[in-house]
């Protein structure tokens, strides 16, 4: 006979290298207020666990900062805080351990793209904090959420790119060859007038960099700045 299936649940608990306790728990932090709608026999949404997560991971975050970065000042270390903590990250984080397919939801939220909303998947992920807490303790859920992020350095570094790509690359350049020394370039347009996508190379004096796409010029650029980066690192 085949081996049973490994469920969603069960796998999101490997991930996490622990084992609830409370069951009942773990089904509550993924439970999308939807679900109790269609299903009124379901108890509780995470909604109330969402509440305590935020302000576990919150504690969790600002120990790990404060224990890495000595030097920096309060308002340093609240802009990396908020950057380990904000919506985008933390449902990219619920994708990586395979949080969406553990979501319980309604059939409409389903049909909607509910599983893949970010707002969705960050609330998810902060009431899987929640659930952790209640059911271990503080030096567990602290073991447990740090091996997730994995590298804080790594991961911030990531977030900056990120958000500011051309910025990051101009510090790169900047110091040792000037203001002008990158140059952005459109090389293709392709599509409609209504659904136009551009494709852009960013260039270090005459030497391309990168190139990238994006439904706008800026979009582009950006993506071709974040292209430049990922190579520079790699070189």
């Amino acid at each position: 006979m085949p081996a049973p299936t490994e469920t969603p649940l069960a796998a999101l608990q490997a991930r996490l290298t622990y084992a609830f306790r409370d069951p009942a728990l773990l089904e509550r932090a993924v439970t999308h207020s939807s679900f109790l709608h269609e299903n009124p026999g379901a108890n509780e949404s995470y909604e109330r666990l969402e509440f305590l997560g935020d302000a576990v991971l919150q504690f969790v975050l600002t120990e790990a900062l404060f224990a890495l970065f000595p030097g920096e000042r309060e308002g340093m270390l609240s802009k990396r805080r908020s950057a380990l903590s904000n919506g985008r990250f933390l449902s990219r984080l619920a994708r990586e351990i395979g949080l969406d397919t553990c979501l319980r939801l309604g059939a409409s939220e389903e049909a909607t793209g509910g599983r893949m909303r970010a707002s969705t998947l960050e609330d998810a992920f902060e009431a899987l904090a929640g659930a952790l807490y209640l059911d271990s303790d503080l030096p567990t859920t602290r073991r447990i959420v740090l091996g997730l992020y994995g590298s804080i350095p790594g991961r911030l570094a990531l977030c900056e790119d990120t958000d500011n790509p051309k910025g990051r690359l101009q510090e790169l350049i900047q110091p040792r060859h000037g203001n002008q020394a990158l140059r952005y370039e459109v090389v293709n347009i392709t599509g409609e007038d209504h659904a136009r996508e551009y494709e852009v190379a960013v260039f270090f004096e005459d030497r391309p960099l990168g190139t990238g796409r994006g439904t706008s010029k800026k979009s582009a650029e950006e993506a071709a700045a974040l292209a430049a980066l990922n190579n520079w690192k790699a070189d």
